[in-house]
């Protein structure tokens, strides 16, 4: 590598092997219980949750180390409508056929409509914005790299923060999502990512049984 000022890794922690087979095969136990929820409570969660698991996803690696992201956590009731109100507008168009008949298709095993009565229900909304120019720090202006990709893990890692602090998730993309930058009063420069809702789930969740069908290891990954 080329010269560049750095500091020794202090905060790596090396387990023994049986250890470490054994934290991977605890962590594929714990992910598998997390579910795509349609249907969520109302109970309220402590913003300083929300902030921590920000705080993770804020730690993905990024293109240059950029960080081309935003999250904008919404949880006024307010500003929930409003972004409902948008969500079915522009989903109403989706499923009377702008979607197409193979993706509706697709999507007749998991009973989805245009009706998302989670985005007002939920406490949270985050909503992701990812950024075409930025940096390091947050006066920079410079082009941002890989910003799909880096945008990308940063979500999953909130994802997965969110279900380790014990919430339920879903993600929703609604098509267009431009209109989310106008409610969140982000910049021209970012475009909206995807939507995270994330609380606790209603008394009546449930899991589509399509949604519990995962391919198998062969079938998602070789070895050489």
């Amino acid at each position: 590598m080329k010269q560049h000022d750095s500091t020794p890794l202090t905060d790596y922690i090396e387990y023994p092997a049986d250890e470490m087979l054994a934290r991977s095969e605890q962590f594929y136990l714990d992910i598998k219980r997390r579910h795509s929820i349609r249907s969520f409570s109302d109970r309220p969660v402590d913003q300083a949750i929300i902030e921590n698991c920000i705080k993770a996803a804020g730690t993905a690696p990024s293109g240059a180390n950029h960080q081309p992201w935003h999250f904008t956590a919404i949880h006024s009731h307010q500003v929930k409508q409003q972004v409902r109100e948008q969500a079915e507008q522009h989903e109403r168009g989706f499923y009377s056929g702008r979607a197409g008949e193979e993706w509706l298709e697709a999507l007749k095993p998991l009973g989805t409509d245009s009706n998302k009565p989670y985005l007002e229900h939920a406490p949270w909304l985050i909503a992701v914005f990812s950024q075409k120019k930025g940096g390091v720090n947050a006066e920079d202006k410079n082009t941002n790299y890989y910003v799909h990709e880096s945008v990308g893990i940063a979500t999953g890692f909130l994802i997965n923060a969110l279900h380790n602090a014990g919430l339920v998730t879903l993600t929703h993309t609604p098509k267009p999502m431009h209109f989310l930058s106008k409610i969140c009063d982000r910049p021209e420069d970012e475009r909206p990512y995807m939507l995270i809702i994330a609380g606790y789930p209603a008394a009546d969740a449930s899991v589509p049984e399509h949604a519990q069908t995962k391919k198998t290891l062969a079938q998602i990954a070789s070895f050489l």
